[in-house]
C-alpha cells in the first residue's frame, strides 16, 4: 500500500489543522492505521491509531482530547483532526499502515510538516 499525507502547514497556537492520508494499492480495510510524528532532534513518536474497522481508536496522552483520528475505507482515507494546537505539536507527521496479521507498521508515507507558532 502507498500512503500520501497532506494538510500540513503553519498555524498559530490554539489553531486547528486537518491532516489527510490517502492510500492506494490495496484496500484500506486490510490495515490498521496510525499517525506518528517526529520533531527536530527527537525520535519518532506515536500520536494516534485506528483499527481497520474504525471501531477502536487510541491516542498518545499528549494529544488526547485535542486530536481525533478517523477513517473512510470507501474513500481510502485516514484523517487526523488536530485542534488546540501547541508549539510542542510542531513536527513532521507521518501516516502508517499495519497489516492485520502484523505487530508493526510496515508502510509509511513521506510525511507532512506541521508548525505551530507561539
Amino acid at each position: 500500500v502507498q500512503l500520501v499525507e497532506s494538510g500540513g502547514g503553519l498555524v498559530q497556537t490554539g489553531g486547528s489543522l486537518r491532516l489527510s492520508c490517502a492510500a492506494s494499492g490495496r484496500t484500506l480495510s486490510s490495515y490498521d492505521m496510525g499517525w506518528f510524528r517526529q520533531a527536530p532532534g527527537k525520535e519518532r513518536e506515536f500520536v494516534a491509531a485506528i483499527r481497520w474497522s474504525g471501531g477502536s481508536t487510541r491516542y498518545a496522552d499528549s494529544v488526547k482530547g485535542r486530536f481525533t483520528i478517523s477513517r473512510d475505507n470507501a474513500q481510502s482515507t485516514v484523517i487526523l483532526q488536530m485542534s488546540s494546537l501547541k508549539p510542542e505539536d510542531t513536527a513532521v507527521y507521518y501516516c502508517a499502515a499495519r497489516s492485520l496479521l502484523s505487530s508493526s507498521y510496515a508502510y509509511w508515507g513521506q510525511g507532512t510538516q506541521v508548525t505551530v507558532s507561539s
